[in-house]
């Protein structure tokens, strides 16, 4: 019997785009897709998929043993501006099904790991300007303390026990196949469906406001990449910085303005603006490039041309 990924948190906005490309490297039955339930039945009817609860450590390894799985990637998380609702719930969730999978490669139950982290473990005594691999970490969100605290117990098990864990800081990923799940960042993807659905945007961030983003094709990349990567080239396991645009708000509104001449943007900022205005508005990931060769393919302004042609196709259908 051949080795298998598994994906927790298939269903959401990562784990979907995730589990397909996976399925294309590795073969649409070596890759068990699963998550808490079957929200998004394309993903489910696609291909292997279990129900499973990130925080309940024998059932999940119950599945890894069940299908012989070698590496799991866990994507399931309560993000940014959710987990600031519900404080408790995310870090029971962000940081048992951390534990949990760490465990089992501990144990030698499975052999590597993929856990994402965040620009959200930096905060406002962070080196706002190209902040460095290196640098403060003091987060003021739950989401960000999370994955401060993740990272570390992610480098203490690389250190202690040898468990292959790697990691990226993922800044706002922006797609047009599924809707992101509750982040400060979301409006660079509300907008573009807001763009063809109304014309206009009324966005939950001042015009102003610069933030690393990614397009999500590069951050499937950077995943894929890492996990391919020599063990031996690596240097950060605690997680890497990464990086391709920093735009705000005003800079996407100008973008699309260029295909769609009329539409109109307002601005309404609510609490995520606190939260956006903690996080850098650029990242240096020169680490990422050394290490694995890391590089992003995606401008702004072909981002912008790929999101309205995909979503006018998807709104069309």
């Amino acid at each position: 019997m051949s080795s298998k990924i598994l994906i927790i948190g298939a269903c959401g906005q990562i784990g979907t785009e995730l589990t397909t490309k996976l399925r294309t490297l590795h073969g649409t039955d070596n890759v068990i897709a699963s998550d808490i339930n079957t929200r998004n039945l394309d993903l489910v009817e696609a291909g292997p998929f279990v129900i499973l609860d990130a925080k309940n450590f024998n059932a999940i390894k119950d599945c890894c043993i069940n299908h012989n799985i070698d590496t799991i990637y866990l994507m399931a998380a309560l993000l940014s501006a959710t987990g600031e609702k519900y404080p408790m719930e995310a870090w029971d969730l962000n940081m048992n099904s951390l534990f949990h999978v760490l465990n089992l490669a501990k144990n030698s139950i499975i052999k590597k790991i993929f856990w994402p982290s965040s620009i959200a473990v930096f905060g406002p005594t962070t080196p706002r300007e190209n902040t460095p691999q290196h640098t403060i970490c003091e987060p003021t969100t739950v989401y960000g303390i999370t994955k401060q605290v993740g990272e570390r117990w992610c480098e203490y098990y690389f250190n202690k026990y040898g468990v292959d864990v790697r990691s990226i800081r993922y800044p706002g990923i922006i797609s047009h196949k599924a809707m992101p799940g509750g982040g400060t960042t979301d409006y660079a993807v509300e907008i573009y469906h807001e763009a063809i659905k109304k014309g206009k945007y009324d966005c939950f961030l001042s015009e102003d406001t610069s933030l690393p983003m990614m397009f999500m094709d590069d951050a499937i990349k950077a995943t894929v990449d890492l996990m391919a990567a020599p063990e031996e080239n690596l240097t950060i396991r605690s997680s890497y910085n990464l990086s391709a645009l920093s735009f705000t708000p005003k800079a996407i509104f100008e973008s699309i303005k260029t295909h769609m001449p009329e539409f109109k943007i307002t601005y309404t900022p609510d609490f995520r603006q606190a939260i956006a205005d903690s996080w850098p508005s650029s990242i240096d990931d020169t680490v990422a490039r050394k290490d694995w060769n890391w590089s992003h393919d995606f401008s702004l302004n072909k981002m912008t041309s790929e999101m309205l042609t995909q979503l006018k196709k998807n709104y069309n259908s």
